[in-house]
């Protein structure tokens, strides 16, 4: 596995610190001034380092996380709905067919096979299938009051 180059830079920022921290006298008395500026420096080359190790980490989560092959880059979820705490249906797209899906704690199972063609489009700016006619039952509501 290749070594990001974030990683190499982490790398070549501490080894550039390292010099410059054993450079110093032991015995010399120094102002307050360079203490500071060392501290600093100090801080700055940790920040680095820990930055560059997130960095790493985040790569090869993302590179071990990427699926394999290519069955797993065919799969698409197209979408889900819960119908219980745990229990969910799902669609998966899988090239032109279409599954449903039972998603359950320990299991899953093949409730309907679609063609991708058979799977209905939302209309964009249509109501959904609840909210067919919301002004009309709000006028109801509102008269019921009433």
């Amino acid at each position: 596995m290749p070594i990001p180059p974030f990683a190499l830079a982490a790398l070549s920022l501490l080894s550039a610190a390292l010099p410059l921290h054993a450079a110093e006298p032991a015995g010399a008395a120094s102002p307050a001034a360079p203490d500071l500026a060392a501290g600093l420096g100090q801080m700055a080359v940790g920040l680095a380092v820990v930055v560059a190790v997130l960095l790493a980490c985040l790569w090869a989560i993302k590179r071990l996380s990427a699926p394999r092959g290519t069955a797993a880059s065919a799969l698409k979820v197209l979408g889900a709905v819960a119908v219980g705490p745990r229990e969910r249906v799902v669609l998966v797209g899988l090239g032109d067919k279409v599954l449903v899906l039972g998603v359950a704690p320990g299991q899953v199972r093949t409730l309907h096979v679609l063609g991708a063609d058979e799977l209905p489009v939302p209309v964009p700016g249509a109501p959904a299938a609840g909210m067919k006619d919301f002004p009309a039952w709000l006028r109801q509501a509102m008269e019921r009051r009433q």
